[in-house]
């Protein structure tokens, strides 16, 4: 696992309390790759297309249906939490470190008519609070890079997920081959640029799941499926402007816009994968 000095809590709330219209200007109302089928080109699926084939995509990994009881750790501006209660007809409880991203993801469900079957609260994800065996699914995208404690979090999701239920992420994952030239600085600039304590593999994921009585079903691995989400990132930053605006709020956003490249890089090379995973807590 790789890890770096010097990322703080409050380094990650500022990023996405400021990050937030970067995040809605740049790629809309999911804030998360997206996933294109393989050989289909760019012009036959929008990005917006590509983030919701992503979340569809989890959703059938993880088998989610309207009796399920859901929680989006890491939920953002609500995207995918709005769109399971919408189209899966569940009930769902999103997570997110920022009380901008809760109060515009609690807007948006009203706009979007399931209030009542979602919930959104301004906590921490390594501090929240719920009752053993209170959901059916802990859903997570790309919210674990974010935490300092990885283990910790997928012991606690454990706890909260009834027999039977499925623990679902999707992540930025350290690439296998740790040996690769370059490969640890690839990973520490991301990390360095994109407010991560560490980053861990796949392997490292799985193995804190079984420890902690899960049962791996789906282990995919779709970094050539996600990868063009940071160049049509960098498109639009260009087509924008949107980097001179960064430079007036906060520079730490100018960090992150400059580290669409970092991460492209990172893909390319191996240093870094993208994935899912879903488990399966024993009966």
């Amino acid at each position: 696992m790789i890890a770096v000095e010097g990322v703080k809590q409050d380094s990650i709330r500022s990023h996405y309390q400021l990050g937030t219209l970067f995040y809605r200007l740049l790629w809309g109302p999911h804030i998360h790759h997206g996933l294109w089928d393989e050989n289909v080109s760019e012009d036959d699926t929008s990005a917006y297309q590509a983030q919701c084939q992503l979340t569809d995509t989890l959703a059938d990994l993880a088998s989610i249906t309207s009796v399920d009881r859901v929680a989006d750790i890491g939920c953002g501006m609500g995207g995918s939490a709005i769109r399971l209660a919408k189209l899966r007809g569940c009930d769902v409880t999103g997570v997110t470190l920022s009380p901008v991203q809760r109060n515009w993801a609690a807007f948006s469900s009203r706009l979007k008519r399931v209030a009542g079957q979602t919930r959104f609260l301004a906590e921490d994800a390594e501090r929240v609070m719920f009752q053993p065996a209170s959901f059916d699914v802990v859903w997570s995208v790309e919210c674990t890079e974010h935490l300092f404690d990885k283990p910790r979090f997928v012991r606690r999701a454990a706890e909260w997920l009834r027999p039977g239920g499925r623990l679902a992420i999707c992540v930025w994952f350290e690439g296998e081959d740790t040996t690769q030239p370059g490969h640890r600085r690839q990973c520490e600039e991301v990390c360095e640029r994109f407010v991560c304590p560490s980053l861990a593999t796949r392997r490292d994921y799985a193995e804190w799941m079984v420890q902690n009585g899960l049962e791996i079903r789906h282990n995919v691995e779709w970094t050539d499926r996600v990868a063009r989400t940071w160049e049509i990132c960098k498109r639009r930053v260009q087509r924008t402007g949107v980097r001179h605006l960064a430079r007036v709020l906060d520079r730490e956003q100018v960090d992150f816009i400059d580290g669409f490249d970092a991460l492209l890089n990172a893909y390319r090379s191996g240093a870094m994968q993208y994935g899912a995973i879903v488990a399966e807590k024993h009966e």
